[in-house]
């Protein structure tokens, strides 16, 4: 495994190869959402504009599959840049991987991240120094999809206090008061689960790719096919992310009668 390029700051470790993707991946989801919506036109559609078009009915579908339709509107946005924004991340460390070698230490902004600790460490692994990893997916990252899932923790809860307070109160004691333990257990587990599917998915395709390179020549034709599955995988686990969100906002927002 490569090391990565650490900056501590107040105690404070923070990833520069999550970190620098972090914003490439923001920014790559602003600019495709922005030509989304440039010079749009009801007689002659770009090309662009279709596919967001196209999109957004896709998300709105998806989100009216999880509560009312009159309620689904207003979390059209949200879904759309969760979508977006996971997908963009999960396929960036899939064209390459930026892996330079260190003998000695290298200082960001005045603060070391590349340490004599993992240039020693590199060596006892056989290397001329610490091998490190600029640039990967970030959601290959524990701390970044369970800092996502616990946005959508927080969200969830604000809007089940907010706009449906006495049912979603009322639901921790359901269907007995006894249960209050394991339905606070089962909130606390959500956000978890949500961030490990994600995590562990991207990690897995990134290391099994990792591994292919290493194969020199007679993994190319494997690393094409496996890179085509990984884009599919990223895909499907971007879905995956914004419906559960959109699930658990459904059940503790939404109240009907029998629900």
């Amino acid at each position: 495994m490569h090391s990565s390029p650490l900056l501590e700051i107040g105690g404070l470790a923070i990833d520069l190869s999550t970190f620098f993707v972090i914003i490439v991946a923001a920014v790559i989801t602003f600019i495709v959402a922005r030509l989304g919506v440039r010079n749009l036109s009801v007689d002659k559609p770009s090309k662009m504009q279709n596919f967001m078009e196209w999109l957004i009915e896709f998300v709105h579908n998806t989100i009216a599959s999880t509560m009312p339709l009159k309620k689904a509107g207003a979390y059209i946005s949200l879904g759309l840049t969760l979508l977006m924004f996971i997908f963009i991340s999960n396929v960036l460390g899939l064209p390459f991987a930026v892996v330079t070698e260190h003998t000695e230490p290298v200082e960001f902004m005045g603060h070391p991240v590349v340490s004599e600790k993992a240039i020693q460490e590199g060596i006892d692994k056989g290397h001329a120094g610490a091998e490190v990893l600029w640039w990967k997916s970030p959601t290959a990252d524990l701390s970044v999809t369970m800092g996502l899932a616990l946005i959508v923790f927080f969200l969830v809860h604000y809007l089940g206090l907010r706009q449906n307070t006495k049912h979603y109160l009322k639901h921790y004691f359901e269907p007995y008061w006894f249960f209050f333990p394991l339905n606070l257990i089962k909130e606390i587990f959500k956000p978890i689960t949500l961030a490990l599917r994600l995590f562990a998915n991207i990690f897995a395709g990134e290391i099994l790719i990792a591994t292919i390179i290493m194969a020199g020549a007679f993994g190319i034709p494997l690393l094409a096919v496996w890179q085509g599955f990984s884009i599919f995988i990223g895909a499907i686990q971007a879905f995956l992310f914004t419906i559960l969100t959109m699930v658990y906002i459904g059940q503790a927002s939404v109240h009907e009668e029998g629900h």
